[in-house]
């Protein structure tokens, strides 16, 4: 009884704060007090465009590297006998809502599990963004750990290695763009009942879809059926950054964000309401889309007219069939990325606040008008076989949305959940839809694998990052 009274009067102490900072920081403990601080961002001030570039980007580094504290609502409110699974009621190590390391409250900041620039260099190079190493897996979600199985560890779940973010806002408007196309040609099959309509856009196929009798019949494939693209989670959950970020805060830090939860709303009972301001969100988003795409020396060469052993490496990969899924390049119709609260999914366009003009990001100007985005990938989901496969959700256990290339050369470990150390490791892992590029890969003579190997460590992490208030 005693702690639902402290709950209840921290619950409005923060209430009574968010109207009087001063009264709030009186009940802070002496000396502490939450690690965002007292000015916080909104929405309203980044949609006014009243921040000057530093201070934007201030903020958005405030809420990518800050390591937030139970002050700022960090950890989960008290365990739920009911439902301890999900963000909210989790047991702790400590008992205290503090962290569980297997599903989620594993660190207090994002920098921590995205921070290495480069895992090829002796040391690593660090840089905001970059992948995490195989210390900083997640398991989410598991209810079953079994240490009997001979050899393996026998588990349901996810097993998660952290990506690096470079390039995310150039794989965000293509899907976006994706998504549109996609949306337009469902209308164009409605208009045209009886009539199956190829579902491709940017040359990248999702199979048909038939309009008859009132309603739709699709045959789609890689996509679920809204034709919703969503290249972010690497089973393709999520359309957008700020939709994954949504979710991640919660499980890794237990930072409700206020779009989920509601504004003034304690859904996890910890005593801290509004941890995740909407504008903090929109920071955050604005933060990772507009970080540097990564290196590409093929695509250098190309614009230079010059010809290298990575380019014959790229032939090699070509031919036996990586590249069909691995396309090198897509192209956007417009360089502008542009940033929706609150989103929906399928008409990207709507309640739009910032555009981010993407040629800023290091982005190269297309043809089409847009930029090129050689990302070595084609945002569609694929059937990897069942060794890749896990046992987590049993619609989607082997599918996997196709690994990006670019800066492959900087991101090991390799594959979904960094089982591959090498770049070989991870090729013959390939099986299902890639197991005919894999045994290709296989049969080659040495000096043909090297030279795919020479190719794919030519596909680098940006040099630098910019981490200035300039």
């Amino acid at each position: 009884m005693q702690t639902v009274h402290v709950v209840i009067s921290w619950l409005g102490i923060f209430v009574l704060g968010l109207f009087s900072p001063g009264l709030l920081r009186a009940w802070y403990p002496p000396g502490e007090k939450p690690a965002l601080g007292d000015n916080r961002i909104t929405q309203a001030t980044i949609v006014s465009g009243g921040l000057s570039r530093r201070e934007l980007r201030r903020a958005e580094l405030m809420i990518f590297a800050t390591p937030f504290n139970k002050l700022d609502g960090h950890g989960d409110g008290p365990f739920d006998e009911i439902d301890p699974i999900p963000p909210g009621g989790r047991p702790t190590l400590q008992g205290n809502g503090t962290l569980l390391r297997i599903n989620g409250l594993d660190a207090q900041t994002c920098v921590e599990c995205h921070s290495l620039l480069s895992t090829a260099t002796v040391p690593f190079t660090f840089g905001l963004g970059g992948v995490g190493g195989a210390n900083n897996n997640a398991i989410f979600q598991p209810t079953h750990l079994d240490t009997e199985a001979e050899g393996k560890m026998n588990f349901n779940g996810r097993l998660i290695n952290p990506p690096f973010l470079f390039g995310a806002g150039g794989i965000e408007l293509l899907a976006k763009e994706m998504t549109a196309e996609l949306h337009a040609l469902k209308a164009h099959a409605e208009h045209n009942s009886g009539t199956a309509v190829a579902l491709i856009t940017k040359g990248v196929s999702f199979g048909t879809i038939l309009y008859r009798d009132g309603e739709f019949v699709s045959d789609v494939e890689g996509i679920e059926p809204d034709l919703v693209v969503r290249p972010f989670g690497r089973k393709g959950e999520f359309p957008t950054v700020r939709s994954f970020d949504v979710e991640a805060m919660p499980f890794h830090f237990g930072m409700e964000p206020v779009e989920l939860v509601g504004a003034d709303v304690d859904a996890d009972g910890d005593g801290v309401v509004n941890e995740v301001l909407i504008g903090e969100l929109s920071a955050l988003s604005i933060f990772i889309t507009s970080l540097k795409r990564p290196e590409t020396a093929h695509y250098i060469n190309i614009k230079e007219g010059k010809t290298s052993l990575e380019d014959e490496g790229k032939t090699s990969l070509e031919d036996i069939g990586c590249a069909s899924c691995h396309i090198p390049e897509l192209q956007t119709t417009s360089p502008y990325l542009p940033l929706s609260f609150p989103e929906e999914p399928p008409d990207p366009s709507a309640n739009v606040y910032v555009k981010i003009d993407l040629r800023e990001a290091n982005f190269e100007a297309a043809k089409t008008g847009g930029i090129r985005v050689p990302l070595f990938a084609d945002l569609k989901r694929h059937f990897m076989g069942d060794e890749l496969a896990e046992s987590f959700d049993s619609r989607l256990d082997g599918h996997f949305t196709t690994a990006r290339l670019w800066g492959v050369a900087d991101s090991a470990p390799y594959l979904h959940d960094g089982r591959a150390l090498t770049l070989t490791d991870a090729i013959l892992m390939h099986g299902g839809e890639a197991q005919a590029a894999r045994d290709e890969f296989d049969s080659l003579p040495p000096e043909e694998k090297k030279e795919i190997l020479r190719f794919l460590r030519s596909l680098r992490t940006p040099a630098s990052v910019n981490t200035d208030l300039q």
